[in-house]
């Protein structure tokens, strides 16, 4: 019913955003990895809410319970479940908006689908449930790093209308932007600022990248690695577009632009993102994701009840100014588990074939392609 995704690699979350608890079930996890509680922290740590004054003030400790699935710090191969607690939930702050559809909000077609809906922070639909794809992506993430060397990362890579002037990686995770550009964050915090006294909002842009990813991961036809991506940056809240490589840029482009030239030494370029016919290249993948503002704003906009009256809504509360602020590690989440799943169906249908000749080297960082 919507709430499962990846094929041998399976993560089905559960909870709601003001309810005792969240979690997941991941079906299909290796045994044999090493697996402790406190290495959910680090990542879940950045997705969080409440760490600085330009997300939402909600505050949750995010510790991360296994109840399933692994013994003796190892995981059996049987479903690995993981629980969170919510500890900082305030469900009076939706009570005056209990009886109204917010615009923007998923509240309206909430109750067109089920007849029913949890108004509580959004319920289901709120971001809230983006943790438990991030605890279930440290997992994935360790597994294609030890396997296959695979490391996945991001940076946020608009405000607004502000993008980076420079990329350092460095930088990325010494701001609470996730911007590439050290000497742009000062402008960031002014512009945050300004926009979170005028009560309004704004969307923004996170890319993601994965490196080392081999060639031939992603199927032909359906299941096609691009468009598994696609449909995984879009399941995440808020999101209104996702670009592949060079995505829609490709639109003003000629084709002798576009295309990968191939030179004994590797690839000339990476307009493609590193994915040719639903497969990948070997190359840097490059995924870019849309985020719109957020629509929870103390300025009042029109809405209607239940009773389908007009109403002006207000919502009050602790929300985000920008929600692609703290997106970045849900996208690389998110990335990770697609991979995770495309390498476990690759290696059960061709890990026989082994390694092809010729292998074709990816085009170096930040050369025709600027994501590295």
């Amino acid at each position: 019913m919507g709430n499962t995704t990846g094929q041998l690699f399976r993560v089905t979350t559960f909870g709601e955003s003001h309810g005792p608890a969240i979690g997941c079930v991941i079906d299909g996890c290796p045994p044999g990895i090493a697996i402790a509680a406190e290495e959910f922290a680090a990542d879940l740590e950045r997705r969080a809410t409440g760490r600085t004054r330009h997300t939402s003030a909600r505050r949750e400790s995010d510790a991360v319970e296994i109840l399933s699935g692994v013994y003796e710090g190892r995981s059996t191969g049987t479903p690995l479940a993981l629980l969170v607690r919510n500890t900082d939930a305030r469900s009076k702050d939706y009570e005056r908006i209990a009886r109204q559809f917010r615009p923007g909000h998923a509240d309206y077609t909430y109750w067109q689908k089920y007849g029913i809906r949890d108004p509580r922070g959004g319920g289901r639909s709120s971001a809230r449930e983006t943790t438990m794809r991030v605890a279930a992506a440290v997992v994935a993430k360790k597994w294609l790093a030890e396997r296959h060397d695979v490391r996945i990362r991001g940076h946020l890579a608009q405000i607004g209308g502000i993008v980076p002037a420079a990329h350092d990686w460095a930088a990325v995770e010494d701001n609470p932007f996730f911007w590439p550009d050290a000497a742009q964050v000062a402008e960031l915090e002014t512009y945050m600022d300004a926009l979170r006294k005028s009560g309004d909002s704004v969307g923004a842009r996170v890319t993601v990248v994965a490196d080392g990813v081999p060639p031939g991961w992603g199927e032909p036809v359906y299941g096609k690695l691009d468009a598994e991506l696609a449909a995984a940056m879009m399941s995440i809240n808020a999101v209104k577009g996702v670009e592949i490589g060079d995505g829609f840029a490709s639109v003003a482009q000629r084709g002798t632009v576009h295309r990968d030239g191939m030179a004994p030494d590797g690839f000339l370029s990476n307009h493609a993102g590193g994915i040719l016919g639903g497969i990948s290249t070997g190359q840097q993948l490059v995924v870019s994701v849309a985020f719109k503002p957020t629509s929870s704003l103390r300025l009042p906009g029109p809405g209607l009840d239940l009773d389908g009256n007009a109403v002006e809504v207000v919502t009050t509360g602790r929300h985000d100014p920008c929600v692609g602020i703290r997106a970045t590690p849900i996208c690389e989440a998110m990335l990770a588990l697609v991979l995770m799943d495309q390498a476990l169906r690759h290696r059960a249908q061709c890990g026989d074939v082994g390694e092809v000749a010729p292998r074709i080297a990816a085009a170096a960082p930040g050369g025709d392609h600027g994501h590295g």
